[in-house]
């Protein structure tokens, strides 16, 4: 249980916000009259009071709002929090959505002091069940349920497909078969190939959103641009080559060509990274072989399964 110390807004991005008395909650938006609310999962951004303090007992004359939040919330190192997790203050129920941001250039309190609490400190919520909140009111975790659903990515590689010239028609298609079988598909990306910015993505999407599956497509062929493999294996922490392996062999019952795969799979944190091929049917193919085996590792990596030998006890 915690406590709204103060709530924040502006009517502004890249401004700094301002105490009020109280502020609407909007289901589906944000606060009303804030600048960033909108259909988008960072709807509400929120920082622990207890980090706000360390940060002034460094010198810092820093007042509600400078760091650009809207809630600061005491009780709780929301930092630490897992996505997903849903507060109720009141009527009012915020989903959080993503830890911490990318700070593209440094704030003012950046510059003055060397560094910034937000980008590894702020969370960010949307907004499920809208209502009055007001400074003092108190704030609680509800617990999370162990078999919701996992949530997903999906990365299209291309550079014909970046630059209009082709349609991803492989994208829409992983999307679709996800959503078919439970997934909750949190964002779907069209990427041009190249190392850099499928990088940052995927540690995007495993860091800050903490996305329980990503599938890449495309990018694994022999073309000097082919690089999804190699962006991939950067990131992770562990491989888990068994994955990528056994699409290879099914596919070989299909196509010779399918030995022409350097795709691979892998493990960053909690989140398991698979690269997919980059044609429509060879995707449908390889999820209709994978799909139903990759709940178990998932539910391991997010804590809600058992090990199997601990099963077989």
């Amino acid at each position: 249980m915690g406590k709204i110390t103060a709530i924040c807004i502006s009517d502004k991005k890249g401004t700094q916000k301002t105490e009020t008395d109280h502020a609407k909650l909007i289901e589906n938006f944000g606060i009303a009259g804030d600048a960033h609310g909108g259909n988008w999962h960072r709807q509400v951004s929120l920082l622990s009071l207890e980090k706000i303090e360390e940060f002034r007992q460094k010198g810092a004359d820093i007042t509600y709002g400078a760091f650009g939040e809207n809630l600061v919330v005491e009780g709780f190192h929301l930092s630490e929090m897992t996505v997903g997790t849903c507060f109720q203050i009141g009527e009012a129920v915020l989903k959080l959505t993503q830890i911490g941001k990318d700070c593209h250039s440094h704030c003012q309190i950046y510059k003055v002091m060397g560094d910034c609490i937000m980008p590894r400190e702020g969370v960010f919520a949307e907004v499920l069940t809208g209502g009055i909140i007001r400074p003092g009111d108190e704030i609680k975790a509800l617990p999370l349920l162990a078999h919701r659903p996992f949530t997903a990515a999906v990365l299209t590689l291309s550079d014909k497909g970046y630059a209009g010239e082709r349609e991803d028609q492989s994208g829409p298609l992983i999307q679709e078969i996800l959503k078919g079988q439970g997934y909750e598909v949190i964002e779907k990306l069209l990427l041009p190939d190249g190392r850099k910015s499928l990088e940052k993505q995927l540690c995007r999407l495993a860091d800050q959103r903490q996305v329980n599956l990503i599938l890449t497509t495309g990018g694994t062929g022999f073309a000097e641009r082919d690089v999804t493999p190699e962006a991939t294996a950067a990131v992770c922490d562990r491989m888990a080559m068994g994955i990528a392996e056994a699409i290879r062999q099914h596919s070989l019952t299909i196509t010779g060509r399918a030995m022409l795969s350097r795709a691979v799979s892998g493990i960053r944190k909690k989140t398991l990274i698979v690269n997919l091929p980059g044609s429509p049917k060879a995707v449908k193919e390889s999820l209709e072989y994978i799909l139903p085996h990759l709940g178990h590792g998932l539910g391991i990596l997010r804590g809600t399964a058992g090990e199997c030998a601990k099963e077989l006890r």
